[in-house]
């Protein structure tokens, strides 16, 4: 049964965001006896709402309002304002989640002691290593039913065609780590159904077997009857006291009424993005610079993971469309080989995407015999995405336009990236090795595409043992402010060349349990 708290009533926990952050946050914390109000900027969704098509679910569910693209990244000609691919509704961006969940490496933690200085790049150690979250990781991978792992204990997904092309192709050149754990259930399992292979897992899946907070974890936040869900519900600003201390959370209601719910603990989770402008527009003359912000990193170190496209085309059909999105994924380059010339790795994911978006990527506005003669062959291809590490430039980040206002009177985000050296190096060799996998098992043609809109956006208000060099510590709680916290992926010191989401929710299930004991001691 879902609770309903006053506005006045400052025992609460107000979490912004309701994804893979802010949707495992309040479950655990439910779990644990705490309160919580759960503010989300989008819809409630229900997976009847769910469609199988790709344009109609990106209008449908895509956070849509106006950000600006800037700096020499590809967005900035390609997608102008679309920088991001995420969505706007309860669940955020685990409805458009692949289903993808990778460990980050050990050395992922440690970027500054293993790179050392790197030129250009404000690379920085986290405060905790990878054997701290480990623990932590199993309960995520058990909480999503991550297929194929030891802590879910459900078996892997079974190899549809397009698997088993690039699988093939990646043996052929001599890789050995090839695998495919995603979060869908391979049999029935946390009370929703086995993967029935329907293939369009990027728009919401219609069964729910793949992994959303949307029907996992908030609905049994709610069923504590210690949570309520505020859809429509956009948060302004971020109140705080005359110690600095967080006190309350403005938001316009779905009617556009200005609410302000006053809270024990704040927690924001709103995406790299929306979270540093939410704390830079809750700028006050204690905070001038933005809230939790003395030093100034709020904002900067944008990562969105060094990404690259292609489709590979095949003499004989693959049909990449059928069964789940995600097909094989190659991990043998994640590992550190400074000899090729990059720091970091990456991973080669192979990815389907349906005609529609295939058309729309592969020449964002173009066309011509070339672009068609490729999409002649479209049940002959196979897809891949490469997503590898993203140095982080303090350059790199958020910021508020000068002038453009959004429907509620705030400054448009202006998202601001461009290229380090190493991601430009890394890029030209997982294009290179895709095309020799290709090649390996026949291919007749590689088409190279450019990157997609970011749907992995990390930094922007990092980890960092010292006050000066990040934005919170730990647990993610700000430096400045004791009774806040960052609970997405903005709190990410480096990118690694994982998929987030799995970090993400590890950080989060972590972030509850320091919380709930903090708040029995009474030292929140």
């Amino acid at each position: 049964m879902s609770a309903t708290f006053s506005l006045d009533d400052d025992s609460v926990v107000v979490i912004i965001g309701s994804g893979a952050g802010g949707g495992t946050l309040a479950d655990e914390l439910t779990q644990k006896g705490v309160k919580v109000v759960i503010l989300e900027a989008g819809r409630h969704y229900t997976q009847a709402d769910f469609e199988n098509d790709e344009w109609a679910m990106f209008h449908k569910i895509s956070w849509l309002d106006k950000r600006i693209s800037a700096g020499g990244w590809h967005h900035a000609e390609t997608y102008p304002n679309l920088p991001a691919w995420i969505v706007k509704g309860v669940g955020g961006s685990t409805m458009h989640f692949s289903g993808l969940a990778l460990r980050f490496l050990p050395h992922d933690f440690e970027t500054r002691s293993v790179y050392g200085e790197v030129k250009g790049a404000n690379v920085l150690d986290w405060p905790i290593g990878y054997d701290e979250l480990a623990p932590y990781y199993d309960i995520a991978e058990r909480k999503m039913g991550v297929a194929g792992t030891k802590a879910s204990g459900l078996p892997e997904m079974p190899p549809n065609n397009h698997y088993q092309v690039i699988a093939a192709g990646a043996r052929k050149v001599g890789y050995k780590d090839i695998s495919r754990p995603v979060a869908s259930n391979t049999r029935p399992n946390d009370g929703r159904p086995a993967c029935q292979q329907i293939g369009f897992c990027m728009q919401g899946c219609k069964i729910g077997a793949k992994w959303s907070t949307l029907y996992a974890e908030i609905p049994r936040a709610l069923k504590t009857g210690l949570a309520e869900l505020r859809p429509q519900s956009m948060v302004l600003r971020i109140e705080h006291d005359a110690q600095g201390k967080a006190s309350g959370v403005l938001y316009a209601d779905k009617d556009g009424k200005l609410q302000l719910q006053k809270a024990r603990v704040v927690c924001v989770a709103g995406n790299s993005i929306e979270s540093p402008r939410l704390l830079l527009n809750s700028a006050s003359s204690l905070f001038p610079d933005g809230l939790a912000n003395s030093s100034g990193q709020v904002g900067r170190n944008y990562m969105t993971h060094t990404t690259a496209a292609a489709v590979a085309i095949h003499k004989g059909p693959v049909r990449m469309y059928r069964g789940f999105d995600i097909a094989a994924v190659i991990s043998d380059e994640a590992e550190l080989k400074p000899e090729r010339g990059f720091l970091g790795g990456y991973h080669l994911e192979g990815l389907a995407l349906h005609l529609p978006f295939t058309a729309a990527f592969m020449k964002p506005g173009g066309w011509g015999r070339e672009v068609t003669s490729a999409l002649e062959q479209y049940d002959h291809m196979s897809c891949v995405w490469v997503c590898g590490e993203d140095m982080p430039q303090e350059e790199n980040g958020i910021s508020l336009h000068a002038s453009e206002k959004d429907q509620y009177g705030l400054p448009v985000p202006v998202v601001t990236k461009t290229d380090h050296t190493n991601d430009a190096i890394m890029r030209r060799h997982g294009l290179a090795q895709w095309r020799k996998v290709s090649e390996a098992v026949g291919a007749t043609r590689v088409v190279d595409m450019p990157p997609y809109p970011a749907s992995h956006n990390m930094g922007t208000n990092r980890m960092s043992a010292k006050a000066r060099d990040g934005v919170v510590n730990k647990w993610g709680q700000s430096h400045d402010v004791g009774n806040l916290f960052i609970s997405d992926g903005s709190q990410f010191t480096s990118s690694s060349a994982a998929n987030p989401t799995l970090t993400i929710v590890a950080l989060a299930v972590r972030q509850a349990e320091y919380i709930a004991n903090a708040m029995s001691r009474r030292e929140l």
